[in-house]
């Protein structure tokens, strides 16, 4: 079997990332690689909302019309309904899947042999028997954008993958390659769907390992970090931190219901500030018409450069140079006019303001 090849981002802004080898020399994985490999690891009851359908991996023969076991997205989204059923059917996977036997290194050698031959009963039982490390890993990822069980059906997919591609010959677990594999599909999953603004798969990467280390630092400190302690825990200036905690907002919903009713919505109670209230209308409107009787004050030929001027009867601002043209004299002389126009318009602004004053 030939060693895999990474396959190109679907879109050109992600950047490839190198597929792990499969090696036999006996190097101590990471910590990180370690952690996600444990398949033996019990999966906790974590957000327990949805089932996530894995029909194709478990049905014998349905391979979607092109030899892949089809997609688990549609029947997870038939499921939800409300808190109580998404729970109920959840936990109803997770025994469903907890019932498969874990293999051991023997049966992953004698498995990928009969896959390798086309024996699709192989294939479906290695995915089958790898599911929990999926519900594992898709858990690391929760609040990036997506629900949960569309995490598992994008690592689902992964995991797929990976159990087309694991050779035993070069060496390692098929849990150890497998993860990487699910990592990738659920992090282009949230880099293409998670979020209204798409991330590219790099940076997406860079904050979840940004909200590992700020775990760990709110479990050390026993507060949440700032961003220069964050900064300086990954090696990274605090500038760079605001920028990643700032990519990772999630945009709300205006129809988002809030309170314990739900009976608002998140738009009842944010204020549109391109709305005039009633008062800034009435005050507009007043200084519009004072502004009216002291410019008709002024002799014909200002009041006609300061209303193309400013734009004031509702058509656009004209240049100096415009106006100039229109009376036949420059720029500069126009500018002239302007300022004497405008410093009479002030004097009776502050005569307006000192007549209005309350007297001591």
């Amino acid at each position: 079997m030939k060693s895999p090849s990474p396959r190109g981002p679907r879109h050109a802004a992600d950047r490839p990332v190198e597929v792990p080898k499969q090696s036999g020399s006996g190097k101590r994985p990471s910590r990180d690689a370690t952690r996600r490999g444990r398949e033996t690891a019990a999966v906790g009851s974590g957000k327990e909302t949805e089932r996530a359908s894995i029909q194709g991996a478990t049905a014998d023969g349905d391979d979607g019309g092109n030899g892949t076991p089809a997609a688990p997205r549609k029947a997870v989204s038939a499921g939800r309904r409300d808190s109580y059923d998404g729970d109920t059917a959840y936990r109803l996977y997770l025994r469903e899947i907890g019932e498969v036997a874990l293999l051991t290194p023997a049966e992953e050698i004698e498995l990928a042999a009969r896959i390798k031959a086309g024996d699709r009963k192989a294939r479906d039982h290695m995915i089958k028997a790898n599911l929990r490390l999926v519900v594992k890993i898709a858990h690391d990822y929760e609040r990036y954008g997506l629900p949960l069980l569309d995490l598992i059906n994008e690592g689902n997919i992964g995991l797929m993958k990976a159990v087309e591609r694991f050779d035993p010959a070069k060496g390692g677990k098929l849990s150890t390659y497998a993860a990487w594999w699910i990592k990738q599909a659920i992090k282009r999953a949230l880099a293409n769907q998670g979020k209204t603004i798409r991330l590219p798969v790099h940076l997406v990467d860079k904050i979840a390992r940004m909200r590992r280390v700020s775990a760990q630092l709110e479990d050390l400190f026993g507060r949440e970090p700032t961003d220069e302690e964050l900064g300086e825990e990954m090696g990274i200036t605090a500038a760079r931190v605001a920028q990643w905690r700032s990519a990772a907002i999630r945009p709300a919903q205006l129809d988002a219901p809030i309170g314990d009713d739900e009976a608002n919505a998140l738009r009842d109670i944010v204020a549109d500030e391109k709305q005039a209230t009633p008062y800034r209308e009435l005050e507009d409107k007043t200084v519009r018409e004072m502004l009216e009787k002291m410019i008709v004050t002024l002799d014909v030929r200002e009041q006609s450069i300061l209303r193309q001027r400013f734009g004031y009867d509702g058509g656009e601002g004209k240049t100096l140079e415009e106006i100039g043209v229109q009376y036949g004299v420059t720029r500069e002389r126009i500018r002239q006019i302007e300022a004497v126009a405008l410093r009479k318009l002030r004097r009776m602004i502050e005569k307006l303001e000192r007549s209005t004053k309350a007297p001591k």
